[in-house]
């Protein structure tokens, strides 16, 4: 599994690349070029602050999250609490969402302050199979700390499509007679936040293919979570699924906007993989692990 590793390590290398140009920039405008720095690091310090220990309490509020006892969710709970144990991680929190959608997702910056959330339609939906391979996939995002490396990206990025926006305003108001910071300050508005959004969607997407196979190999089954990836890609294509927040897309295991033909450019934008190709991931994964033969 060091490739996943590999590949998100250069996806923020590539962020902070992005972030000294922008320094760069801030610096330029104001001819200094310690502005950009320190106004870069103070930004970035609220952001990533907040970021850190506030994502997990904003989560569960915006998608109706209750906090479950085992009393009250048996089937949902025990299924968490062993492959817990078999994963080796602390026994997160278990909650339950009243989102009219079969999805789920995991919270918390840490294995110890970790919450596993499934929504009330993927209960009822899923076999008992099919269950522990969405939630082997969330607790597999918990272990590796990928709710962490997911925030600070969106974090970085945020912070990106800020400053830049904030150099155009500075570059209007303080350089009137100096076109130029303007010129650079315009250019990188346009061109950072973009190139900042692509890595963002690049490390979320990379996280994904990492918790499938993770998740995958901690039951033994991937091919219980391929098919409940085709059951929830299915489910959120429902027209009873009126979910609308766009900013906790890329959180779901399952795209919570449902089936969509897109081409390979707009794909670039997409939270998710395909799940196509999630799935043919799994069916690999599967001939690795049993031995099943897929015909493709």
């Amino acid at each position: 599994m060091w490739q996943w590793h590999f590949r998100t390590a250069f996806m923020f290398v590539a962020m902070t690349g992005i972030l000294v140009a922008l320094g760069s920039v801030v610096g330029a405008i104001f001819n200094n070029t310690w502005v950009g720095f320190y106004v870069m690091l103070g930004i970035s310090l609220m952001i990533t602050f907040a970021s850190f220990f506030f994502s997990k309490q904003m989560a569960l509020r915006a998608n109706n999250v209750h906090i479950i006892s085992r009393e009250e969710e048996p089937r949902l709970y025990d299924t968490v609490y062993r492959l817990s144990q078999k994963a080796g991680l602390p026994m997160p929190e278990v909650g339950i969402s009243e989102v009219n959608m079969p999805n789920a997702f995991a919270t918390g910056r840490s294995p110890s302050n970790a919450a596993v959330v499934a929504t009330r339609p993927l209960l009822n939906l899923l076999s008992d199979d099919e269950l522990e391979g969405v939630l082997a996939h969330e607790l597999s995002h918990v272990k590796h700390r990928d709710i962490f490396v997911m925030s600070a990206a969106s974090a970085m990025a945020s912070m990106i499509t800020f400053v830049t926006r904030m150099a155009v305003w500075s570059a209007i108001f303080n350089d009137r007679d100096n076109p130029s910071g303007l010129i650079i300050a315009i250019i990188a508005d346009i061109t950072l936040p973009f190139a900042a959004m692509l890595v963002q969607l690049g490390i979320s997407r990379n996280r994904e293919y990492y918790a499938d196979e993770a998740g995958g190999r901690l039951t033994g089954k991937p091919m219980a979570l391929a098919n409940a990836l085709i059951r929830l890609e299915t489910g959120c294509s429902a027209q009873s699924n009126d979910y609308s927040n766009t900013s906790s897309a890329g959180m779901w295991i399952s795209n919570p906007f449902g089936l969509k033909k897109v081409s390979a450019f707009a794909a670039l934008f997409s939270t998710h993989p395909p799940t196509a190709e999630r799935i043919e991931r799994l069916k690999k994964l599967d001939e690795e692990l049993n031995g099943t033969r897929h015909y493709y």
